[in-house]
């Protein structure tokens, strides 16, 4: 191991079986990680909703490019939902 390694790299994996997750538990995964982008009509305007992983609204945009930038300057992953 070289000095460039910090202690997260060697930090152990906690291994699971997602299909023993409850709803709750499914809910959260990605949560704080993944933002999902969605085309919508709001009082006859077109824009685009972004909604965290777990469903919760957290913004409306009217172009579908800034949404997806504004998340990625958040530093989390978008993902398009048709």
């Amino acid at each position: 191991m070289t000095d460039e390694h910090s202690a997260q790299d060697t930090a152990p994996v906690a291994a699971f079986d997602i299909r023993h997750l409850s709803a709750e538990q499914l809910a959260q995964l990605g949560v704080s990680q993944i933002a999902y982008v969605k085309p919508v009509t709001v009082n006859g305007q077109h824009g685009f909703a972004i909604h965290a992983a777990d469903g919760t609204p957290m913004g409306l945009i009217g172009d579908r490019e800034v949404a997806m930038a504004a998340i990625l300057q958040h530093e989390m992953h978008p993902l398009s939902v048709h």
